[in-house]
């Protein structure tokens, strides 16, 4: 199983480790794309702090993230799923897991990200500000940007078992599952049962828990019918809609009745 997911806007401050070592990622064949992001970001960073704020959408109150990010290449780094917080990984809670959670979370998890591309938990990071709606100057739309580098590792990546897609929809752009991929890739809503609606602190908390639930279960779907399975024998009210045609991906609809 492939658990993709968004990254935070929100991370913990970069460590006192040793710096980035870009060839030590995961999906080396990301690291031309990768290189090209970082070196504009630093960059802009760098050199007008004004101009980097506008094209990062930060508020004033965010300025120092722009500092933060010119330092990158000196920075210290530390793995990606300490550097990742909010509200999906405090409930996913990686720290917490047990040993053999937390090996099937390093083989399974895979981080998208408006400047790394995707990255596993494990990979060393610095902390950064960019997402996956950022246009840059010279890059343009990174969701646009990272199709083709995607493209071309991500069916390898997804193998041949289950992927559950837990994406929000920005950085959904930078890869769409397609073909014989798509028909074992499942995407997930989480909704107030009683209103039927999506409620974005709640849907994170529920993703989280989610994932937590899988890892500690140690359960293995292979296919979306039995992800639906596995999600009742953990006590969630799953509803399941399969797709109309060969190629596209399974929704399933988690309801919960309370919103925490």
């Amino acid at each position: 199983m492939l658990v993709l997911l968004p990254p935070s806007e929100g991370k913990a401050a970069s460590g006192r480790g040793a710096p980035l070592e870009p060839d030590a990622l995961s999906l080396p064949g990301l690291a031309e794309a990768r290189a090209a992001v970082l070196a504009e970001l630093v960059e802009l960073c760098a050199a007008d702090e004004e101009k980097a704020r506008e094209v990062l959408g930060l508020s004033e109150g965010l300025r120092g993230e722009v500092a933060k990010n010119a330092a990158m290449p000196t920075a210290g780094a530390r793995p990606a799923g300490e550097v990742y917080t909010g509200v999906l990984y405090d409930a996913l809670g990686l720290a917490t897991l047990d040993a053999a959670a937390r090996k099937r979370a390093r083989a399974s998890l895979l981080v998208f990200s408006g400047l790394w591309g995707a990255v596993r938990i494990d990979d060393r990071i610095p902390s950064y500000r960019c997402s996956m709606g950022v246009k840059l100057p010279g890059l343009g739309a990174l969701g646009a940007y990272w199709r083709g580098p995607m493209a071309e590792v991500m069916p390898e990546v997804a193998g041949d078992g289950l992927v559950l897609d837990l994406r929000s929809a920005a950085y959904a752009t930078a890869w769409k599952p397609k073909g014989e991929v798509a028909g074992r890739t499942a995407t997930v809503r989480v909704l107030h049962a009683p209103t039927r609606k999506v409620v974005s602190h709640f849907n994170k908390a529920t993703k989280g828990r989610i994932v937590r639930g899988l890892l500690e279960s140690g359960a293995a779907p292979a296919t979306p019918g039995e992800l639906v399975e596995a999600l009742r024998g953990l006590g969630y009210a799953v509803e399941c809609e399969a797709p109309g045609r060969a190629g596209k991906a399974w929704s399933l609809d988690v309801l919960v009745d309370e919103v925490h």
